[in-house]
C-alpha cells in the first residue's frame, strides 16, 4: 500500500499536535495525540483503515504504557513511535507485533527531533527576554506562541510526511524481503517488548498505596465479570472521588503549615 502525498502530511499534522508544548489540544490534554493508540487511530482514519490503526496502535502502545519524561530528557517518543510506527506498518501489510519492532526504534529516532527542537526554543526565549526588558510584551506575547509553533509544526510535519511518503514503499519491500523465518524472529521480538512496558508498570503498581486499587481492579474484572468500559467508568468516578477528597485534605494541611493558630500559639499568647 503506497501513502499519498496528502496522506503523508496529514500524518505529520498529527504528530505535530502531539508534540509536548503544542498548544491546541491542550482542553483535551496536552499529550493525548502524542499515544500510540489515539495517533494509531487517527493515522489509521487518514489511510482509509481505523480499525487496523486502533490494533496497531494498541500494540505500539504497550512498550510505552508506563512511559514518563522526567526534566525535559524523554527517553524515546512514543509520539513519532505511534504515528509513523503504525502508518509503516498498515502500508507494509504486517502483523501488530512486527508493527512494535518497526516503531521502538522509530520513537529512538524522536529524541532527535525533541533535542533540535529544545535547543532552538532557546533562541526564542532569550528574545522575548529582550523585548521584556523594552516593555514591548505584544512582541514578547508574539515570540512565545508564533515563531516556535512554526518552527515546532515544520520540525515536526516534515520528517514525518517524507517518512511515510517514500519510506512506505521501502517498507513494504524490505516486509516482503524478510518474509519466513527473519519476519517471524521480528515478530517474536515484538512480541516481547510489550514486556518492557507491562514490567515497568508492574514496578510502579508494586508501591503500598497504588498495589490495594490494583487488587480492587482485578476482583471487579474476574469476580464480578464486567466489561472493559464499565470497569473504566467506575475507576473513572473512583478517581474523581479519591483525588478530590486528597485535594481537601491538601487545602486544609495548608493553612496548618503556613503558621495557623493552634493550640500552642494559644499558649504563647496568654504570656504576651
Amino acid at each position: 500500500m503506497n501513502i499519498s502525498l496528502w496522506q503523508a502530511i496529514l500524518i505529520g499534522v498529527v504528530y505535530y499536535l502531539g508534540i509536548t508544548g503544542t498548544p491546541w489540544l491542550t482542553a483535551l490534554g496536552s499529550t493525548i495525540i502524542q499515544k500510540p493508540l489515539v495517533a494509531g487511530v487517527l493515522v489509521g482514519c487518514i489511510m482509509g483503515d481505523p480499525i487496523q490503526g486502533a490494533i496497531i496502535g494498541a500494540a505500539i502502545q504497550l512498550p510505552f504504557i508506563a512511559y514518563i519524561s522526567a526534566g525535559g530528557a524523554p527517553p524515546t517518543d512514543p509520539g513519532l513511535a505511534g504515528t509513523l510506527g503504525t502508518a509503516l506498518a498498515i502500508a507494509g501489510g504486517v502483523k501488530p507485533t512486527a508493527a512494535i519492532a518497526i516503531a521502538v526504534p522509530i520513537g529512538l529516532l524522536g529524541t532527535i527531533i525533541w533535542v533540535i527542537h529544545m535547543t532552538v526554543d532557546v533562541f526564542f526565549v532569550h528574545a522575548i527576554d529582550r523585548a521584556a526588558a523594552e516593555g514591548n510584551m505584544k512582541k514578547a506575547k508574539f515570540l512565545h506562541i508564533v515563531p516556535p509553533q512554526i518552527f515546532a509544526f515544520f520540525l515536526g510535519c516534515i520528517p514525518v510526511a517524507l517518512g511515510c511518503y517514500f519510506g512506505s514503499g521501502a517498507v513494504t519491500d524490505i516486509i516482503h524481503a524478510l518474509e519466513g523465518r527473519p519476519l517471524q524472529a521480528l515478530e517474536v521480538i515484538g512480541g516481547l517488548l510489550p514486556a518492557i512496558g507491562i514490567a515497568m508498570n508492574l514496578r510502579a503498581i508494586s508501591k503500598p498505596g497504588i498495589l490495594l486499587w490494583y487488587i480492587l481492579g482485578f476482583i471487579v474484572a474476574v469476580y464480578l465479570n464486567l466489561e472493559t468500559m464499565p470497569i473504566a467508568i467506575i475507576a473513572g468516578i473512583v478517581a474523581y472521588i479519591y483525588t478530590s477528597i486528597i485535594a481537601k485534605i491538601d487545602d486544609a494541611a495548608v493553612p496548618a503549615m503556613a503558621g495557623g493558630a493552634g493550640p500552642d500559639d494559644d499558649f504563647d499568647d496568654d504570656f504576651e
